[in-house]
């Protein structure tokens, strides 16, 4: 085969190559997110409209005993998850499970973890990049920096207890009703997100632990906490 002929191949495959590396990037860095944008306002509007069905009507008597909340649906939103360290208007719905499909449209709620506001440990994931990016300023957590959560009826602040922690994926104790390597030394309202890391990898996790500081009926307003 000539030389010019094969110059002239190895050209043509590198630019090849070129234009797919052009592809991925351009998916990774902006198709991910404009999927996970529209995936997410329409969890945020499904959660918003059911909540609006089930609202109690103004004047009506309260049940004496309120109904069993409801399991979890795989899949489907339950809760709306706010941290004001990571600017204005960051909101995220969070879904039961942490499959795949379940974190392309926001958060996901580590199955058998607590529910918002109980005695345990209630434990969510997010992406770090792709997807919208929910979690990509999480090493900027601080201790006292609020997390705030509604679902609907009540809204729960949790508090960070300190900076991330960086482990390994199979470390599950960061997520046990007392989560190990908190410094909660016993059973208590705890959260946990989780994360990858490093930023672009998922060799590790990221880790941030809170502890429940306040809860609200969603009646009387935003907690202050949101300007904190």
């Amino acid at each position: 085969m000539p030389v010019r002929l094969v110059v002239r191949t190895f050209s043509e495959l590198c630019i090849t190559v070129g234009a797919l590396i052009v592809l991925f990037v351009v998916y990774v860095l902006f198709w991910t997110g404009v999927k996970a944008a529209d995936a997410t306002g329409a969890e945020l509007d499904a959660l918003r409209g059911q909540w609006a069905r089930t609202a109690p009507v103004p004047g009506a008597r309260p049940s004496p005993e309120p109904p069993a909340p409801a399991a979890y649906r795989d899949g489907e939103p339950f809760a709306m998850l706010y941290i004001p360290r990571f600017g204005k208007g960051w909101e995220w719905p969070v879904l039961e499970n942490t499959e795949v499909r379940t974190l392309q449209k926001g958060l996901g709620h580590y199955r058998g973890t607590a529910r918002p506001g109980e005695t345990g440990n209630f434990a969510v994931a997010g992406h770090r990049r792709t997807y919208g990016d929910p979690f990509k300023d999480f090493p900027k957590l601080r201790r006292g920096d609020a997390v705030l959560l509604t679902d609907g009826t009540t809204w729960f602040t949790y508090r960070i207890g300190k900076p991330p922690h960086r482990t390994v994926p199979s470390d599950t104790g960061v997520i046990a009703p007392v989560p190990r390597g908190s410094g909660f030394d016993g059973p208590g309202r705890y959260l946990t997100l989780t994360t990858c890391d490093p930023e672009w990898g998922s060799s590790h996790r990221l880790i941030a632990w809170a502890h429940l500081d306040a809860t609200r009926p969603v009646a009387e307003g935003r907690p202050a906490a949101f300007h904190s």
